[in-house]
């Protein structure tokens, strides 16, 4: 819980002009007496590459989840392109591609099985499941283990095999944990042109990560959680304030400013 002593952040959380790709209001999770989503208001800009970030435990992938509609809140609401996820989860969700952290997935399929059985759960013709397959392998340099079991793919193809799989229907949406992690530089490099492409194209992106210097250079606007609730909201610029988002991220939160000065055995001279 946060500490009551502590004074929150001042921030800005306006309704934007026109109808956001996601609208969260009054969201609440809890687990036992832990309180993991606190109350939690925020709204997603149609059309951004959404950065949203938190140190660990802030409440960033159990927000996701109960986004995606893979975790029911005890309270709240949210909206996906208008459509209330619990009330009706199947328009939500036939408008969201999903890459959880730590997907599990059918890695006794290779990757082309995987990904044709994906397009096949969303009911495409059999025609546009091949072309969009044999496209996103192409695009992710995975045409050379298309015929490998998943199981037997690296973590970092692993991961790109699963962001194939939430982008064949061609969402709307994309809610992406920690997409980045374990990608090669150069694959790193293809994913950000695919997502930039993606969100060009009118797609809206929200990317949960650790790394500061990606969500600045990638996204357009961020969201701060920390302790289950929301600290800053808005474009990289006004959410930075002038400074890196490492720095702010670490003003916003709080840090330990004397990290080393107990570890003075450490020091060689």
């Amino acid at each position: 819980m946060t500490d009551s002593t502590r004074p929150m952040p001042q921030m800005s959380v306006t309704a934007p002009t026109h109808e956001p790709a996601v609208k969260i209001e009054g969201l609440t999770k809890r687990f036992g007496s832990k309180v993991a989503v606190n109350n939690l208001t925020m709204w997603v800009p149609r059309g951004s590459m959404f950065g949203f970030v938190g140190p660990n435990g802030a409440g960033k992938t159990t927000t996701l989840s109960m986004v995606t509609g893979l975790l029911r809140p005890d309270n709240g609401r949210i909206e996906v392109l208008g459509h209330d996820v619990w009330a009706d989860p199947a328009s939500a969700k036939a408008r969201m591609g999903v890459l959880p952290d730590g997907m599990k997935t059918f890695d006794r399929l290779s990757g082309r099985e995987l990904l044709h059985f994906c397009g096949m759960l969303h009911r495409l013709e059999q025609r546009t499941v091949k072309e969009r397959t044999d496209g996103l392998l192409e695009a992710l340099g995975l045409v050379e283990s298309a015929n490998t079991l998943v199981c037997d793919y690296s973590a970092g193809m692993t991961k790109k095999i699963g962001l194939a799989c939430a982008l064949i229907a061609d969402p709307a949406l994309l809610v992406l944990d920690e997409p980045f992690e374990s990608v090669d530089p150069v694959s790193g490099q293809t994913i950000r042109a695919i997502l930039r492409h993606f969100v060009e194209g009118g797609g809206t992106v929200v990317i949960s990560s650790h790394v500061m210097e990606l969500v600045e250079s990638l996204c357009d606007s961020v969201a701060v959680i920390a302790n289950g609730q929301l600290h800053a909201i808005g474009t990289i610029d006004d959410v930075c304030q002038g400074k890196s988002l490492q720095d702010r991220f670490v003003e916003l939160v709080g840090g330990n400013a004397n990290v080393g000065e107990g570890l003075t055995w450490l020091r060689k001279s």
